[in-house]
């Protein structure tokens, strides 16, 4: 393969790489990169788990042996089967060598270092999927041992050799780079999605999310619910005790919520802002959501310094007429919670239940909001008058 053809073939991987939307597409085009890099048959991507002391597949591309998978959920390897990752990866590397790929065959291994007897193991896996060689690249992430990249071919086809094994480690170095730019994308989504204090989701990852429900609705039918809160009396305890305490009021209202929003697959737990927060759900029927915000109720009901928790739900599972945006749930929800709170109620409000679109919280949410000054409280957390979300 001639410099032209390897140098677009790296280009071509890294470009790949950095199109990918989420973890499991990077690895799946690096692994697919240098699988069409050095015509191999097959490639995977590996990372080196040290607190389990294996090395867990993350990809595998090409033509898949029996039982393998693309996205394998288990296959990984204990280290001790293939010392080289700790010796020949890692503890040569930071003697001052380098994380240089080796090839192995189907016949034996082809290396000074396989030869004192590392990779026994690899040759083993070779033969028995019907791979004629791989070459081995390991993968180094911020100064440490990440993984490795291994691409094989199939019996008869023409063996790696040193120039292969040397342009290996270049994709491998490529990979490693593509591997650092998604890890990047992923904490800046994070970190733009969750709240700092408590570790839940963010007002925009609810508005997201409440969208999606809402359209999931409308396309199929599935229950939509929102759970609003409100913690009582954060700003006692801040007066009192110090905004040390009432962080971790917050914090502890917010374990809760996570650990109650977990008995409603798929539900997202949020804090709004503030003493504000929420659960988002799709599937689960009215009746389990209301179970899970009397829940809410009762264990706010218990932490310490706190006066419990003003809890509104709206579900199109109860009759609350047409929802045909996010908007409308919101408000739904947020005036439950409102009444909630003025009737200082030990249980959720549950929009709808109390005479259907009659319902005093039904009205109140579909009613046009009062004029500035009038005191009453009905602007819906920044919606203005006549937005849509």
């Amino acid at each position: 393969m001639g410099e032209d053809v390897r140098l677009r073939a790296v280009v071509t991987l890294a470009q790949g790489m950095a199109a990918a939307r989420s973890p499991r597409d990077s690895w799946r085009a690096a692994a697919l990169g240098a699988c069409r890099a050095l015509s191999g048959s097959f490639a995977a991507l590996s990372m080196w788990e040290r607190e389990r002391g294996r090395l867990r597949v993350l990809v595998n591309v090409g033509e898949l042996a029996e039982g393998e998978q693309e996205f394998p959920e288990g296959e990984g390897y204990p280290v001790h089967q293939f010392p080289e990752i700790t010796e020949f990866l890692h503890e040569r590397w930071a003697k001052g060598g380098e994380p240089d790929a080796w090839v192995e065959t189907a016949e034996g291994p082809t290396t000074a270092a396989a030869r004192a007897g590392y990779c026994h193991q690899r040759v083993a896996a070779l033969r028995r999927r019907g791979r004629g060689c791989c070459v081995v690249a390991p993968i180094v992430l911020h100064g440490r041992a990440w993984g490795e990249l291994y691409v094989a071919r199939p019996i008869g086809a023409e063996v790696f050799d040193r120039f292969d094994a040397d342009f290996a480690t270049v994709l491998a170095a490529v990979v490693a780079a593509g591997i650092a730019q998604t890890e990047r994308l992923e904490e800046a989504r994070r970190l733009a999605f969750t709240d700092a204090l408590t570790g839940l989701a963010n007002r925009r990852a609810v508005d997201i999310r409440l969208d999606e429900a809402v359209e999931r609705h409308r396309a199929d039918g599935s229950v939509a619910s929102l759970v609003v809160c409100d913690l009582n009396g954060l700003k006692r305890v801040n007066d009192t005790f110090g905004h040390a305490a009432g962080d971790r009021l917050l914090e502890r209202f917010g374990s809760v919520l996570s650990l109650c929003g977990a008995m409603l697959p798929g539900a997202l737990a949020a804090r709004l802002g503030g003493d504000e927060f929420s659960i988002v759900a799709v599937g689960p029927s009215a009746d389990e959501v209301v179970r899970v915000g009397e829940e809410i109720c009762s264990r706010a009901a218990e932490l310490d310094h706190g006066d419990g928790v003003a809890c509104g739900i709206a579900s199109t599972g109860d009759a609350i007429g047409e929802v045909d945006n996010a908007r409308r749930l919101f408000r739904l929800a947020d005036a439950a919670q409102y009444k909630a709170k003025a009737l200082r109620a030990v249980k959720p409000v549950v929009a709808g239940r109390d005479g259907g679109l009659a319902d005093p919280v039904v009205r109140l949410a579909d009613s046009p909001p009062p004029a500035a000054g009038e005191g009453e409280r009905r602007r819906i957390r920044g919606l203005e008058p006549g937005t849509d979300r």
